[in-house]
């Protein structure tokens, strides 16, 4: 299973700065390849990192934010030949789905199109093999996001999206070989509804992952120095972290 990080940054100034890419990720595998949270310049950035959007299988975005849902109808044409063969998957939380974050004409054009659902395991098959995802509650402005659990390949990865530190996470993401985390902030502030460094350590105490990886950093963030952060981080959970980079790739 291959990770491309095709967007590292977070927050809203570096979302309009672009300082750095706010493309989400892709997996690769031989069960299936899926983009998450592809936000401003997913597409432009897949193919600049030479990750055809045309093999996709899955899109999943995990809540109706510009920054996590902004170019996934372009990719959804791609991953349905051009719009023009119904296929694929679209995973989405139920807000994105309802208020049309994702087009109803895209919608129309995925294979099957599902709701997350917390605490929900849901397999889905496609023309390689198949996958299964976990949806878990996060606490965020956008009510309905999740954050999940990949079961492809025979590895699990998780993903933590944007959220606050809740007693929950660190019980429902033990077992990942892989955990990648949102991080904005290196401390906190009164911008609720995101992860700091120090909360990243708690959770990775209790979920014990093989190993993480933090991303959707803000400015205070790079300027802190993600490196150093991710440092804190392993030296405080004993898990080994790393600090994603635009255009990262990692093998799992």
């Amino acid at each position: 299973m291959e990770i491309v990080f095709l967007g590292t940054g977070g927050g809203r100034i570096n979302l309009i700065k672009q300082i750095r890419g706010t493309g989400g990720f892709r997996i690769n595998s031989r069960s299936a390849n899926i983009h998450v949270d592809p936000g401003p310049g997913a597409l432009i950035h897949s193919i600049e990192q030479r990750q055809n959007p045309l093999e996709l299988d899955a899109v999943i975005v995990t809540h109706n934010h510009v920054d996590h849902i902004s170019d996934s109808m372009v990719l959804i044409e791609a991953m349905t030949n051009y719009g023009l063969k119904k296929r694929g998957v679209l995973i989405a939380s139920r807000n994105a789905i309802e208020e049309k974050g994702v087009s109803a004409y895209h919608q129309s054009r995925a294979g099957t199109v599902y709701a997350a659902q917390y605490g929900e395991r849901k397999t889905f098959t496609n023309e390689k093999g198949s996958f299964e995802i976990e949806s878990f509650p996060m606490r965020h402005e956008e009510p309905t996001t999740f954050g999940f659990k990949l079961y492809l390949d025979g590895g699990v990865l998780g993903y933590i999206s944007d959220t606050e530190l809740t007693e929950s996470l660190g019980r429902d993401f033990a077992g990942c070989d892989l955990l990648i985390i949102n991080c904005i902030k290196p401390e906190g502030d009164p911008y609720k509804g995101h992860l700091k460094t120090a909360e990243v350590a708690t959770i990775l105490k209790a979920a014990r992952p093989k190993a993480c990886i933090m991303t959707h950093m803000g400015l205070k963030m790079l300027k802190a120095g993600p490196s150093a952060e991710a440092e804190k981080i392993e030296k405080e959970s004993g898990v080994k972290t790393t600090a994603a980079r635009d255009g990262m790739k990692v093998t799992v």
